[in-house]
Protein backbone atom coordinates (compact mmCIF):
# COMPACT_ATOMS: atom_id res chain seq x y z
CA UNK A 1 0.00 0.00 0.00
CA UNK A 2 1.21 3.61 -1.20
CA UNK A 3 1.58 6.41 1.49
CA UNK A 4 -0.43 9.28 0.29
CA UNK A 5 1.81 12.59 0.54
CA UNK A 6 -0.41 15.03 -0.35
CA UNK A 7 -0.47 17.87 2.11
CA UNK A 8 -3.56 18.39 4.00
CA UNK A 9 -6.02 21.49 2.75
CA UNK A 10 -4.97 23.22 6.25
CA UNK A 11 -1.14 22.36 6.20
CA UNK A 12 -1.40 23.76 2.49
CA UNK A 13 -2.94 27.12 3.39
CA UNK A 14 -0.50 27.58 6.15
CA UNK A 15 2.64 26.82 3.47
CA UNK A 16 1.32 28.64 1.15
CA UNK A 17 1.35 31.61 3.68
CA UNK A 18 4.68 30.44 5.74
CA UNK A 19 6.63 30.40 2.57
CA UNK A 20 6.30 34.43 1.20
CA UNK A 21 7.16 35.04 4.92
CA UNK A 22 9.43 32.88 5.79
CA UNK A 23 11.27 34.42 2.14
CA UNK A 24 10.60 37.71 3.78
CA UNK A 25 12.63 37.05 6.84
CA UNK A 26 15.59 34.83 5.41
CA UNK A 27 16.05 37.76 2.51
CA UNK A 28 16.47 40.26 5.35
CA UNK A 29 18.47 38.34 8.29
CA UNK A 30 20.78 37.21 4.63
CA UNK A 31 20.72 40.98 3.38
CA UNK A 32 21.49 42.71 6.70
CA UNK A 33 24.55 39.77 7.53
CA UNK A 34 25.98 40.73 3.83
CA UNK A 35 25.33 44.00 3.17
CA UNK A 36 25.66 47.62 5.15
CA UNK A 37 22.56 49.12 3.52
CA UNK A 38 20.19 50.83 5.36
CA UNK A 39 17.47 48.89 6.56
CA UNK A 40 14.52 50.25 4.92
CA UNK A 41 16.27 49.42 1.69
CA UNK A 42 17.00 45.65 2.64
CA UNK A 43 13.14 45.46 4.11
CA UNK A 44 12.20 47.10 0.19
CA UNK A 45 14.42 43.95 -1.32
CA UNK A 46 12.97 41.38 0.62
CA UNK A 47 9.84 42.04 0.55
CA UNK A 48 9.97 42.36 -3.49
CA UNK A 49 11.60 38.53 -2.95
CA UNK A 50 8.60 37.09 -1.19
CA UNK A 51 6.38 39.26 -3.26
CA UNK A 52 7.97 36.80 -6.09
CA UNK A 53 7.40 33.84 -3.96
CA UNK A 54 3.93 35.01 -3.26
CA UNK A 55 3.15 35.28 -7.04
CA UNK A 56 4.20 31.70 -7.16
CA UNK A 57 2.74 29.50 -3.52
CA UNK A 58 0.25 32.04 -2.66
CA UNK A 59 -1.16 34.60 -5.51
CA UNK A 60 -2.90 36.29 -2.64
CA UNK A 61 -0.03 37.77 -0.83
CA UNK A 62 1.41 38.92 -3.83
CA UNK A 63 0.46 42.26 -3.75
CA UNK A 64 0.44 42.72 -0.09
CA UNK A 65 3.99 42.05 0.07
CA UNK A 66 4.84 44.33 -3.35
CA UNK A 67 2.91 47.13 -1.72
CA UNK A 68 5.32 47.06 1.09
CA UNK A 69 8.13 47.00 -1.07
CA UNK A 70 7.31 50.34 -3.06
CA UNK A 71 6.58 51.64 0.46
CA UNK A 72 9.74 50.94 2.40
CA UNK A 73 11.53 51.64 -0.75
CA UNK A 74 10.13 55.25 -1.35
CA UNK A 75 10.73 55.93 2.44
CA UNK A 76 14.45 55.74 2.34
CA UNK A 77 14.24 57.56 -0.94
CA UNK A 78 12.52 60.44 0.59
CA UNK A 79 14.32 60.44 3.46
CA UNK A 80 10.90 59.63 5.42
CA UNK A 81 11.17 60.40 9.04
CA UNK A 82 8.54 60.96 11.68
CA UNK A 83 11.17 61.59 14.56
CA UNK A 84 12.88 64.52 13.17
CA UNK A 85 9.50 66.17 13.34
CA UNK A 86 9.77 66.07 16.98
CA UNK A 87 13.36 66.64 17.57
CA UNK A 88 12.97 69.93 15.34
CA UNK A 89 9.88 71.18 16.99
CA UNK A 90 12.04 74.52 18.36
CA UNK A 91 13.74 74.96 15.65
CA UNK A 92 9.66 75.07 13.91
CA UNK A 93 8.24 77.16 16.75
CA UNK A 94 10.88 79.46 16.32
CA UNK A 95 10.30 79.91 12.70
CA UNK A 96 6.74 80.57 12.79
CA UNK A 97 6.27 82.44 15.54
CA UNK A 98 9.83 83.91 16.44
CA UNK A 99 12.22 83.76 18.43
CA UNK A 100 12.35 85.25 22.60
CA UNK A 101 14.66 88.28 22.76
CA UNK A 102 16.35 88.67 26.12
CA UNK A 103 16.39 92.15 28.06
CA UNK A 104 20.39 92.31 26.20
CA UNK A 105 19.25 91.69 22.99
CA UNK A 106 16.87 94.57 23.60
CA UNK A 107 19.07 96.57 24.84
CA UNK A 108 22.11 96.06 22.20
CA UNK A 109 19.23 96.06 19.44
CA UNK A 110 18.35 99.77 20.92
CA UNK A 111 22.51 100.79 20.68
CA UNK A 112 22.27 99.70 17.45
CA UNK A 113 19.60 101.84 16.79
CA UNK A 114 20.73 104.96 17.96
CA UNK A 115 24.23 104.62 15.82
CA UNK A 116 21.99 103.41 13.20
CA UNK A 117 20.08 106.92 13.73
CA UNK A 118 23.12 109.41 14.01
CA UNK A 119 24.82 108.09 11.00
CA UNK A 120 21.76 108.22 9.11
CA UNK A 121 21.51 112.13 10.22
CA UNK A 122 25.14 112.29 9.24
CA UNK A 123 24.47 110.90 5.70
CA UNK A 124 21.52 113.44 5.35
CA UNK A 125 23.78 116.80 6.40
CA UNK A 126 26.33 115.41 4.16
CA UNK A 127 24.04 115.47 1.23
CA UNK A 128 22.43 118.50 2.34
CA UNK A 129 25.94 120.06 2.24
CA UNK A 130 26.72 118.76 -1.20
CA UNK A 131 23.73 119.81 -2.65
CA UNK A 132 24.39 123.55 -1.05
CA UNK A 133 28.07 123.63 -2.69
CA UNK A 134 26.64 121.84 -6.14
CA UNK A 135 29.01 119.70 -5.71
CA UNK A 136 28.93 116.54 -8.45
CA UNK A 137 29.91 112.86 -7.88
CA UNK A 138 33.28 113.31 -9.30
CA UNK A 139 34.18 116.48 -7.97
CA UNK A 140 36.64 116.48 -4.61
CA UNK A 141 35.04 117.92 -1.69
CA UNK A 142 36.34 121.38 -0.13
CA UNK A 143 38.90 121.29 2.86
CA UNK A 144 36.27 122.24 5.07
CA UNK A 145 33.35 119.85 3.60
CA UNK A 146 34.09 117.88 6.85
CA UNK A 147 33.57 120.64 9.36
CA UNK A 148 30.51 121.58 7.52
CA UNK A 149 28.36 118.13 7.61
CA UNK A 150 29.74 118.00 11.30
CA UNK A 151 28.34 121.45 11.74
CA UNK A 152 24.54 120.74 9.56
CA UNK A 153 24.24 117.36 11.54
CA UNK A 154 24.32 119.31 14.93
CA UNK A 155 22.06 122.04 14.06
CA UNK A 156 19.54 119.32 12.73
CA UNK A 157 20.15 117.12 15.70
CA UNK A 158 19.03 120.43 17.73
CA UNK A 159 15.70 121.03 15.64
CA UNK A 160 14.44 117.71 17.42
CA UNK A 161 13.25 117.14 20.77
CA UNK A 162 14.65 115.11 23.01
CA UNK A 163 11.35 113.52 22.52
CA UNK A 164 11.39 113.05 18.66
CA UNK A 165 14.93 111.68 19.15
CA UNK A 166 13.82 109.43 21.57
CA UNK A 167 10.78 108.21 19.36
CA UNK A 168 13.16 108.03 15.93
CA UNK A 169 15.44 105.67 18.06
CA UNK A 170 12.82 103.23 19.56
CA UNK A 171 10.81 102.88 15.88
CA UNK A 172 14.15 101.48 14.71
CA UNK A 173 15.06 99.47 17.52
CA UNK A 174 11.45 98.11 17.14
CA UNK A 175 11.95 97.10 13.78
CA UNK A 176 15.24 95.76 13.64
CA UNK A 177 13.95 94.09 17.25
CA UNK A 178 11.03 92.66 14.77
CA UNK A 179 13.44 91.40 11.81
CA UNK A 180 15.40 89.83 14.51
CA UNK A 181 12.75 87.96 16.70
CA UNK A 182 11.69 86.69 13.27
CA UNK A 183 8.41 84.66 13.23
CA UNK A 184 5.27 85.31 10.90
CA UNK A 185 3.59 86.87 13.17
CA UNK A 186 1.88 89.64 13.55
CA UNK A 187 1.73 89.60 9.88
CA UNK A 188 2.07 93.00 8.03
CA UNK A 189 -0.83 95.43 7.92
CA UNK A 190 0.83 98.46 5.87
CA UNK A 191 -1.80 100.30 3.84
CA UNK A 192 0.99 100.59 1.14
CA UNK A 193 1.95 96.85 1.07
CA UNK A 194 -1.63 96.06 1.26
CA UNK A 195 -2.32 98.27 -1.95
CA UNK A 196 0.97 96.75 -3.59
CA UNK A 197 -0.27 92.58 -2.84
CA UNK A 198 -3.67 93.34 -3.76
CA UNK A 199 -1.98 94.88 -7.30
CA UNK A 200 0.18 91.83 -7.55
CA UNK A 201 -2.39 88.98 -6.46
CA UNK A 202 -4.93 90.98 -9.47
CA UNK A 203 -2.47 90.13 -11.64
CA UNK A 204 -2.08 86.21 -10.41
CA UNK A 205 -5.83 86.24 -10.80
CA UNK A 206 -5.94 87.53 -14.60
CA UNK A 207 -2.79 84.88 -15.32
CA UNK A 208 -4.80 82.15 -14.07
CA UNK A 209 -8.30 83.36 -15.73
CA UNK A 210 -6.24 82.89 -19.55
CA UNK A 211 -4.31 80.11 -18.80
CA UNK A 212 -7.22 78.36 -17.44
CA UNK A 213 -9.61 80.11 -20.69
CA UNK A 214 -6.69 78.67 -23.20
CA UNK A 215 -6.49 75.70 -22.24
CA UNK A 216 -10.24 75.28 -21.96
CA UNK A 217 -10.73 76.62 -25.90
CA UNK A 218 -8.02 74.09 -27.19
CA UNK A 219 -8.72 70.88 -24.95
CA UNK A 220 -12.21 70.68 -25.30
CA UNK A 221 -11.88 69.93 -29.36
CA UNK A 222 -8.44 67.77 -29.22
CA UNK A 223 -10.84 65.70 -26.47
CA UNK A 224 -13.26 64.80 -29.05
CA UNK A 225 -9.90 63.29 -31.33
CA UNK A 226 -8.44 61.74 -27.96
CA UNK A 227 -11.96 59.59 -27.36
CA UNK A 228 -12.52 56.58 -29.36
CA UNK A 229 -16.43 56.99 -29.04
CA UNK A 230 -16.37 60.45 -30.13
CA UNK A 231 -14.14 60.07 -32.85
CA UNK A 232 -16.13 57.25 -34.02
CA UNK A 233 -19.18 59.28 -34.51
CA UNK A 234 -16.95 61.79 -36.38
CA UNK A 235 -15.79 59.08 -38.60
CA UNK A 236 -18.03 56.35 -39.19
CA UNK A 237 -16.44 54.30 -41.42
CA UNK A 238 -15.81 50.86 -40.62
CA UNK A 239 -12.84 49.61 -42.88
CA UNK A 240 -9.68 48.41 -41.69
CA UNK A 241 -8.23 51.54 -42.67
CA UNK A 242 -10.52 54.17 -41.14
CA UNK A 243 -10.22 52.27 -37.62
CA UNK A 244 -6.86 52.27 -37.70
CA UNK A 245 -6.31 55.71 -38.72
CA UNK A 246 -9.01 56.08 -35.27
CA UNK A 247 -6.80 54.22 -33.21
CA UNK A 248 -3.92 56.27 -34.59
CA UNK A 249 -6.06 59.45 -33.64
CA UNK A 250 -6.60 58.48 -30.43
CA UNK A 251 -2.78 57.40 -29.54
CA UNK A 252 -1.32 60.34 -31.06
CA UNK A 253 -3.62 62.66 -29.47
CA UNK A 254 -3.05 61.31 -26.10
CA UNK A 255 0.29 61.18 -25.95
CA UNK A 256 0.04 65.18 -26.93
CA UNK A 257 -1.73 65.53 -23.97
CA UNK A 258 0.95 62.99 -22.03
CA UNK A 259 3.16 65.73 -22.90
CA UNK A 260 1.89 68.83 -22.39
CA UNK A 261 0.80 68.09 -18.96
CA UNK A 262 4.43 65.84 -18.21
CA UNK A 263 6.22 69.42 -17.49
CA UNK A 264 5.33 70.91 -13.83
CA UNK A 265 3.95 74.73 -14.46
CA UNK A 266 7.36 75.68 -12.98
CA UNK A 267 9.41 74.18 -16.07
CA UNK A 268 7.21 75.40 -18.51
CA UNK A 269 7.56 79.14 -17.24
CA UNK A 270 11.23 79.03 -17.04
CA UNK A 271 11.13 77.40 -20.57
CA UNK A 272 8.79 80.73 -22.06
CA UNK A 273 10.72 83.20 -19.67
CA UNK A 274 14.19 82.17 -21.64
CA UNK A 275 11.67 82.53 -25.32
CA UNK A 276 9.68 85.77 -24.81
CA UNK A 277 11.25 87.03 -21.44
CA UNK A 278 9.94 88.23 -18.28
CA UNK A 279 6.52 88.99 -17.79
CA UNK A 280 2.86 87.37 -17.07
CA UNK A 281 2.57 86.44 -20.87
CA UNK A 282 4.97 83.84 -20.02
CA UNK A 283 3.14 82.07 -16.86
CA UNK A 284 -0.04 82.47 -19.09
CA UNK A 285 1.55 80.30 -22.01
CA UNK A 286 2.88 78.04 -19.09
CA UNK A 287 -0.09 77.38 -17.09
CA UNK A 288 -2.49 76.73 -20.92
CA UNK A 289 -0.03 74.19 -21.79
CA UNK A 290 0.00 72.10 -18.68
CA UNK A 291 -3.43 72.96 -18.19
CA UNK A 292 -4.20 71.73 -21.86
CA UNK A 293 -3.02 68.57 -21.05
CA UNK A 294 -5.21 67.79 -17.81
CA UNK A 295 -8.17 69.24 -19.49
CA UNK A 296 -7.66 67.02 -22.50
CA UNK A 297 -7.19 64.00 -20.69
CA UNK A 298 -10.04 64.41 -18.19
CA UNK A 299 -12.33 65.55 -20.93
CA UNK A 300 -11.36 62.55 -23.32
CA UNK A 301 -12.09 60.13 -20.50
CA UNK A 302 -15.76 61.59 -19.97
CA UNK A 303 -16.41 61.10 -23.47
CA UNK A 304 -15.35 57.48 -23.23
CA UNK A 305 -17.83 56.64 -20.88
CA UNK A 306 -20.84 58.27 -22.08
CA UNK A 307 -24.32 56.68 -22.91
CA UNK A 308 -24.45 54.93 -26.11
CA UNK A 309 -27.87 54.95 -26.28
CA UNK A 310 -28.33 58.66 -26.56
CA UNK A 311 -25.57 58.61 -29.32
CA UNK A 312 -27.99 55.72 -31.48
CA UNK A 313 -30.95 57.88 -30.29
CA UNK A 314 -29.88 60.81 -32.14
CA UNK A 315 -28.10 58.30 -34.82
CA UNK A 316 -31.62 56.45 -35.90
CA UNK A 317 -32.91 60.31 -36.56
CA UNK A 318 -30.14 60.60 -39.08
CA UNK A 319 -28.53 63.52 -37.68
CA UNK A 320 -25.00 64.40 -38.64
CA UNK A 321 -22.12 63.93 -36.78
CA UNK A 322 -21.95 67.76 -35.48
CA UNK A 323 -25.82 67.20 -34.66
CA UNK A 324 -24.84 64.14 -32.61
CA UNK A 325 -21.67 65.42 -31.16
CA UNK A 326 -23.98 68.90 -29.99
CA UNK A 327 -26.66 67.17 -28.71
CA UNK A 328 -26.11 63.95 -27.67
CA UNK A 329 -22.44 63.78 -26.18
CA UNK A 330 -21.58 67.19 -25.27
CA UNK A 331 -24.75 67.38 -23.08
CA UNK A 332 -23.75 64.25 -21.02
CA UNK A 333 -20.20 65.70 -20.02
CA UNK A 334 -21.02 69.18 -19.53
CA UNK A 335 -21.42 69.15 -16.21
CA UNK A 336 -17.92 67.55 -16.16
CA UNK A 337 -16.19 69.89 -18.45
CA UNK A 338 -17.67 72.68 -15.72
CA UNK A 339 -16.62 71.35 -12.85
CA UNK A 340 -13.30 70.09 -14.05
CA UNK A 341 -12.21 73.16 -15.77
CA UNK A 342 -13.73 75.49 -12.32
CA UNK A 343 -11.12 73.30 -10.66
CA UNK A 344 -8.27 73.50 -12.61
CA UNK A 345 -8.70 77.54 -12.68
CA UNK A 346 -8.95 77.22 -8.50
CA UNK A 347 -5.52 75.18 -8.99
CA UNK A 348 -3.84 77.51 -11.85
CA UNK A 349 -4.00 80.73 -9.35
CA UNK A 350 -2.25 78.50 -6.79
CA UNK A 351 0.56 77.89 -9.41
CA UNK A 352 0.26 81.05 -10.92
CA UNK A 353 1.63 82.75 -7.17
CA UNK A 354 4.69 81.06 -7.90
CA UNK A 355 5.59 81.43 -11.00
CA UNK A 356 6.67 84.91 -10.08
CA UNK A 357 9.60 83.04 -8.43
CA UNK A 358 11.27 82.60 -12.13
CA UNK A 359 9.78 85.80 -13.42
CA UNK A 360 6.91 84.58 -14.94
CA UNK A 361 4.53 87.30 -13.07
CA UNK A 362 2.20 87.55 -10.22
CA UNK A 363 2.85 87.96 -6.46
CA UNK A 364 5.60 84.66 -6.86
CA UNK A 365 8.05 87.97 -7.34
CA UNK A 366 6.80 89.43 -4.03
CA UNK A 367 7.03 86.07 -1.99
CA UNK A 368 10.94 85.72 -3.26
CA UNK A 369 12.00 89.22 -2.11
CA UNK A 370 10.04 88.94 1.05
CA UNK A 371 11.57 85.77 1.92
CA UNK A 372 15.09 86.67 0.94
CA UNK A 373 14.85 89.75 3.17
CA UNK A 374 13.58 87.42 5.93
CA UNK A 375 10.57 89.92 5.98
CA UNK A 376 8.49 86.85 7.30
CA UNK A 377 5.53 88.85 8.78
CA UNK A 378 5.21 90.23 5.26
CA UNK A 379 5.23 86.44 3.72
CA UNK A 380 2.51 85.76 5.95
CA UNK A 381 0.23 88.55 4.87
CA UNK A 382 0.67 87.57 1.29
CA UNK A 383 -0.01 84.00 2.38
CA UNK A 384 -2.95 84.95 3.99
CA UNK A 385 -4.41 86.94 1.25
CA UNK A 386 -3.54 83.85 -1.40
CA UNK A 387 -6.28 81.74 1.17
CA UNK A 388 -8.94 84.65 1.09
CA UNK A 389 -8.95 84.50 -2.40
CA UNK A 390 -8.35 80.68 -3.47
CA UNK A 391 -11.87 80.82 -0.73
CA UNK A 392 -13.54 83.40 -2.76
CA UNK A 393 -13.08 81.42 -5.66
CA UNK A 394 -13.87 78.11 -4.49
CA UNK A 395 -17.02 79.89 -3.13
CA UNK A 396 -17.86 81.67 -6.50
CA UNK A 397 -16.83 78.59 -8.21
CA UNK A 398 -19.54 76.04 -6.18
CA UNK A 399 -22.31 78.86 -6.90
CA UNK A 400 -21.62 78.30 -10.74
CA UNK A 401 -21.68 74.69 -10.32
CA UNK A 402 -24.99 74.55 -8.74
CA UNK A 403 -26.29 77.27 -10.98
CA UNK A 404 -25.51 75.84 -14.69
CA UNK A 405 -24.80 72.13 -13.80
Amino acid sequence: MVADTRLAPGAMTVARFATPLGVLLLATLGLRAATDWDPSLVVALASAFAALAAAVFSRKLAAPFLILAVLTWSAQKTELNPLRLIENRQRATEYIFGRDLSDADRQRLLEQARRTAELSLHDQARRDVARDLQLTPDEPPPPDFTGRVEDRAELMRAALTDEEWDRRIRKRAAQTERDRRGGFFPIETNPDSLALYSDAILETVAIAIWGTLLAFLAALPAALLASHRSLKILSTGNSWLQRALRRAGVFMTRRGFDACRGFNEFVLALIFVAVIGLGPFAGVLALAVHTFGVLGKVFADSLDTINQNEVEGVLASGAPSPHVISFAVLPQVFPIVISQSLLRFESNVRSASVLGLVGAGGIGFLIDAKLKAYQFQEVATIMLIIIVLVSIIDFGCGWVVKRFV
